[in-house]
């Protein structure tokens, strides 16, 4: 195996763990039921957000490595679009998701004393991140997708 290869196969192996844990998070989350469930969900989820962050910057490098070896920079749209989108989803996931989460594991964690009843704001603050969370989830599929497929 090339470098080509072994770039090629560090680079799909680097977005399964970019993507993974984006598709897996919101079901573990949404098994909780009791505030002590939820304190350990958000553990495991927080422990899990480690990553994408791997995941990512093994992505970005491994990418640079290929347009650099196939010599393709930024001619292929289809590159450009993905690259586009996989900011966008940075800005989501930093930006909107991660902050709200963190609103989300300070109730948990305030509330965790306080019986097994899930607090009625930690619903709310929830109801807010599910969209951008489905958002993210339709930006990854569409990355993935111009990856695989390339169409223009």
């Amino acid at each position: 195996m090339g470098l080509f290869g072994l770039l090629l196969v560090l680079h799909i192996l680097s977005s399964i763990a970019f993507i993974g844990p984006a598709f897996v998070t919101p079901i573990i989350r949404r098994s909780a039921r009791t505030v002590g469930q939820m304190h350990f969900v958000l553990g495991i989820t927080a422990k899990l957000a480690i990553m994408p962050k791997i995941g990512g910057t093994v992505l970005i490098l491994t990418g640079v490595g290929l347009m650099i070896i196939t010599k393709m920079g930024l001619s292929q749209m289809w590159l450009n679009v993905s690259i586009l989108l996989a900011l966008i989803l940075v800005a989501l996931i930093d930006g909107w998701i991660e902050p709200r989460m963190k609103k989300v594991r300070k109730t948990i964690s305030e509330r965790q004393d306080q019986g097994d009843q899930i607090p009625a704001e930690f619903g709310l603050l929830l109801k807010k991140i599910v969209p951008a969370e489905t958002a993210v989830l339709l930006l990854m599929i569409a990355v993935l997708v111009l990856m695989v497929v390339k169409p223009f």
